[in-house]
């Protein structure tokens, strides 16, 4: 190298509210459902890291034996690293589903944001985090033009297998924002409610209104394990101030509240 050869630069990361890049090598192209690539992401996924310290976290996502991985990564004080290019297919999501799709890595961007998640006793969020995360939101969503339904937690996607981000993740305050679907939870009151062991015609419109919100769940009109998971993980994000699986008045007011907000968004 000559004195005035010049190294490479780094990348830049593509959002202004990333500080570097950090970069993992766990990574793909991002498909169409037919094999084809290019897909753009419409999808915004958020996780919690679920491990006691956050730089081994960090570590973790950038480890090649790991196969995991996400787009960012936000510490408890609001620093915020880009691990993978947006335009790729980052490792983060797992088997999931939500409105039809099942590579739910080719369609969205993951932020894995630093906590111990419900192992380590589901601290809060920091102001500092909460902030810095709701500002990369905001940012990668005007960008991609990604809609308010799109915006999910792990366990929307993963139901019964993931519970991240939490009951603790202010849902509400980032809809407010812009970035997500918010509808005011229902007062949590007695009266009928449907759990796991029921069947019938009641239990078959519930599952279709679990449906047409997105989430991966037959209409067959039985509440199973699988039913419950779902109903819980729609509790922890919509319904947080009680998350037990079973569905109550207050849960389905709720769904049908958003189910109804939903759609409204979609024809706009």
């Amino acid at each position: 190298m000559t004195d005035t050869a010049r190294k490479p630069e780094a990348a830049a990361p593509d959002s202004r509210f990333a500080a570097k890049v950090f970069p993992s090598p766990n990574h793909g192209e991002r498909k169409h459902a037919d094999g084809t690539p290019g897909r753009r992401p419409d999808m915004l996924i958020l996780h919690y890291t679920g491990m006691p310290v956050a730089g081994e976290a960090l570590q973790w996502l950038c480890n090649p034996v790991s196969q995991v991985s996400s787009h960012y990564f936000v510490f408890e004080n609001g620093h915020t690293l880009q691990l993978v290019p947006e335009g790729r297919r980052a490792w983060h999501a797992g088997a999931s589903h939500w409105a039809g799709e099942t590579d739910i890595n080719s369609c969205s961007i993951g932020i894995e944001i630093a906590n111990p998640g419900h192992p380590g006793g589901l601290p809060d969020y920091p102001e500092e985090q909460i902030a810095a995360t709701l500002n990369l939101c905001r940012d990668i969503c005007e960008r991609w033009s990604i809609p308010p339904e799109r915006v999910l937690a792990h366990s929307d996607i993963a139901p019964g297998r993931k519970i991240d981000p939490g009951e603790k993740f202010p849902w509400r305050r980032f809809a407010e924002a812009g970035v997500g679907l918010w509808a005011e939870p229902a007062a949590i009151r007695g009266g009928r409610f449907f759990a796991r062991g029921e069947s019938g015609q009641p239990v078959e419109a519930l599952q279709a209104m679990f449906a047409m919100l997105g989430y991966g769940v037959a209409v067959d009109g039985v509440f199973d394990a699988k039913l419950e998971a779902v109903v819980a993980a729609f509790q922890r994000h919509w319904r947080p101030d009680k998350v037990d699986g079973v569905a109550d008045s207050s849960t389905i007011t709720t769904l049908r509240d958003l189910v109804a907000a939903t759609q409204g968004s979609r024809t706009a």
